[in-house]
């Protein structure tokens, strides 16, 4: 995962500029969660145990809305159209677009991540250049915005009114209502052949084959929902969840845990186009990985929550 942790920033580190005041929450395009009790960790014993997935734990969480899809291009859009709001990404002039994606000239004048050479911090890359300066959003307003940080994705919940996801939110919700299975949909990728997320096909990093039907990132919708109609809750794009990094869940409360008070990693879901199980097998639905507040990437996004008690 490409981090601005330890990375050049031009004139320093930037902080957002502060949101507009929210307004309630509007929960149209969103989908009603009940709650109550589920199994939460990896019960396949095939993660990453740095990762921290164990151990299953029982976890009670209250109702709560989440958006069935994740925030697309032209929701992101309308936000900046009513705010004026600028990523930090805009400020900083760059973020990280894997180098694949670029012309070769781009490519070329493009600093590597050293440990993981396939990502290039690329100036100009922002939400509405995905892959730097000459590129746009043609046939893109249904994919989901990327290149937004933690505190980016933070600004556009306070202003429709709505959060971030806990993680014990996303996971719970990531299931459908099914128990301790792998995926959204079960324990097998593809089952009877059907492509059912958007990840790295082939050998990574080499060669994408894109037979699941995309290279980079997929409409919102792509792809069947879920028991509980969310889309793409594994594969496209990685998702910021609210809750700080932390490797260990024994001293998490039973009812709705939201993780440490303070830390230096939010915790992202999901996985990404990108993921492949020779590399990153985080698509899975237990799978979590964090980076710093203020990163942000080609292949990370958001969906939005509410408490159920606060929708209008």
């Amino acid at each position: 995962m490409p981090s601005r942790a330890g990375a050049d920033t031009p004139g320093g580190v930037v902080l957002p500029v502060a949101s507009p005041s929210a307004h309630r929450a509007d929960t149209a395009g969103m989908v009603a969660l009940p709650g109550g009790e589920f199994l939460m960790g990896n019960a396949h014993g095939d993660g990453y145990p740095a990762d921290g997935e164990g151990p299953v734990r029982r976890v009670r969480l209250d109702p709560f809305h989440l958006d069935a899809r994740a925030v697309d291009n032209d929701r992101f859009a309308a936000f900046v159209a009513a705010t004026g709001y600028r990523t930090e990404a805009e400020r900083l002039g760059w973020s990280y677009v894997f180098a694949g994606f670029l012309p070769a000239a781009l490519r070329r004048r493009s600093q590597r991540v050293e440990r993981t050479p396939w990502w290039c911090a690329v100036e100009g890359a922002v939400w509405d250049h995905p892959e730097g300066p000459d590129s746009g959003l043609a046939d893109r307003g249904d994919h989901p915005v990327v290149h937004v940080s933690w505190n980016d994705a933070s600004a556009y919940c306070e202003w429709a009114g709505k959060r971030l996801p806990t993680e014990a939110e996303w996971e719970y919700a990531a299931r459908g209502g099914l128990i301790g299975a792998r995926y959204p949909w079960g324990d097998d990728l593809d089952p009877d052949g059907e492509y059912r997320c958007n990840i790295w096909r082939g050998s990574f990093p080499a060669k994408n084959t894109a037979a699941d039907g995309y290279r980079g990132t997929a409409p919102v919708d792509a792809f069947a929902p879920n028991g509980f109609g969310l889309y793409n809750m594994t594969g496209n794009v990685w998702e910021w969840c609210a809750d700080w990094w932390a490797r260990g869940h024994d001293a998490d409360p039973v009812a709705d845990p939201r993780g440490p008070a303070t830390g230096d990693a939010k915790l992202i879901r999901g996985g990404s186009y990108m993921c492949h199980d020779s590399y990153c097998f985080r698509y899975r639905v237990s799978a979590r990985s964090a980076n710093t507040p203020d990163s942000s990437s080609a292949h990370t996004g958001f969906r939005c929550a509410v408490s159920t008690f606060a929708a209008s």
